[in-house]
């Protein structure tokens, strides 16, 4: 065993050894403590696992023998020469006692001990070699300075001679500034005087021609109020008559509406010359057209319903997409079916509003509604099924309204209101094409 710490730079040694044969080791190999270090390279091993390779070197036999398998694999020769007593007079004393402490022969410490007496002997002999190098260094700089110096002092003196003259023309120039100056002072007071009195005509004026511009503001700001009052006057007046002309024009459309309903006329499309019984070209038979219907699961059915005159399409958001993609995100389901009634409000022309369920909403939902589609959430308390009955029942009687929802009691309950109720497939078939 050692009687003294290891020397420094055999440590160093050491470790680099273990570092460099470590990754040649199995993880059922290593101690426990170094398996964290197994993935790392030889370098990063060193600087980061020094201190633990070296305690597990001294601590485990097996793990010493197994570094030492590498490092007679590694050096061969120098690890026998050691292992034999017959170390080569050439090798550094550093590296023999470094494989001596792994690999343990007889007599290693003995090894380690002369090789760091022999690394202090030859680290005071670099320092000494160092340190009289260093004293021929500082004393060529000696001599060097002390030329210099003389140098310097001999331009100093010349310098200063050359200042004193200087200084002597300076301070004549000086007095006669000093006589120029205060010529200039006496001209400068008087420059200032009538400075002040130009101040005082021109705040004068100033003054004069702010008040003037104040009363001018005045008259322009009470231009302006009238100016703006006759317009507002005219617009209101244009609006109401606007408005009035409007509510009279939509009384007479409901109304006629409502007579036509009323009596179940059909529409005036009939002539007389359409009661001569006769055999048109082109004329389909009953039998034709019944073979034209489309049927409750037929795509074509919701854009013969879209293309009516002022349609207006309600979904049942959740209902479609729990439907069409229930294993989503109700974020990414959301996103999914709007972007497809953008492009269907977009092709189609149609009033598009979605419908979801805001009751379990914890905040307000960050979601930019896309071009053409309206986006509502229910209100805490309210479910999404009651927000499209009452969207249903705000549009006036006769506008076409469909209602896309597999809910039956949703489906009957806008029926009875006058919406034309579809089931979320059909949708979902439709949104399939776009």
């Amino acid at each position: 065993m050692l009687d003294r710490p290891l020397p420094e730079g055999v440590r160093r040694r050491v470790v680099a050894l273990v570092a460099d044969a470590f990754g040649g080791l199995t993880v059922a190999e290593l101690p426990p403590q170094l398996r964290q270090y197994a993935r790392f390279t030889p370098s990063r091993r060193a600087r980061f696992a020094g201190n633990a390779m070296a305690a597990a070197l001294e601590s485990h036999t097996f793990f010493r023998q197994r570094v030492g398998d590498r490092l007679r694999e590694a050096e061969p020769e120098l690890a026998a020469a050691v292992e034999s007593g017959t170390v080569p007079a050439a090798a550094n004393p550093v590296d023999v006692a470094a494989v001596a402490y792994v690999l343990r022969p007889a007599g290693w410490a003995k090894l380690v001990a002369a090789a760091g007496e022999e690394a202090q002997r030859v680290r005071a002999e670099q320092a000494d070699e160092e340190a009289a190098r260093e004293v021929r260094t500082l004393r060529e700089e000696l001599a060097e300075a002390r030329a210099t110096a003389r140098r310097e002092a001999e331009r100093a003196r010349a310098e200063l001679e050359a200042s004193r003259k200087e200084s002597d023309v300076l301070q004549r120039k000086l007095r006669s500034a000093v006589s120029d100056i205060r010529r200039g002072e006496a001209a400068l007071r008087k420059s200032a005087a009538e400075l002040e009195s130009v101040r005082n005509h021109a705040a004068q004026e100033k003054a004069t021609a702010d008040s003037e511009a104040r009363r001018l503001k005045a008259r322009l700001a009470e231009a302006e109020s009238a100016l703006e009052a006759s317009r507002r006057a005219v617009r209101e007046g244009r609006s109401v008559e606007d408005m009035r002309l409007r509510l009279l024009l939509d009384t007479v459309l409901d109304a006629a509406q409502g007579l036509r309903r009323e009596l179940a006329l059909p529409p005036a499309s009939s002539h007389p010359a359409d009661s001569v019984d006769a055999v048109e070209p082109g004329r389909m038979t009953p039998k034709d057209i019944a073979t034209r219907a489309l049927s409750e699961t037929d795509p074509a059915l919701l854009d013969q319903l879209l293309a009516l005159p002022q349609a207006h399409l309600v979904v049942d958001g959740y209902n479609v997409t729990k439907t069409g993609y229930p294993t989503m995100p109700l974020e990414k389901q959301r996103l999914r079916l709007l972007g497809g009634l953008a492009v269907l409000a977009a092709q189609t022309g149609a009033e598009m509003t979605c419908v979801f369920d805001g009751a379990e909403l914890a905040a307000p939902v960050l979601l930019a509604p896309p071009r053409g589609v309206r986006v509502l959430f229910s209100k805490p308390g309210q479910t999404a099924d009651e927000l499209i009955r009452r969207l249903v029942r705000a549009e006036p009687p006769g506008r076409p309204v469909v209602v896309v929802s597999a809910d039956r009691e949703v489906a009957d309950g806008v029926a009875r209101a006058g919406a034309r109720p579809v089931a979320s497939t059909l949708l979902l078939k439709r949104l399939s094409r776009t």
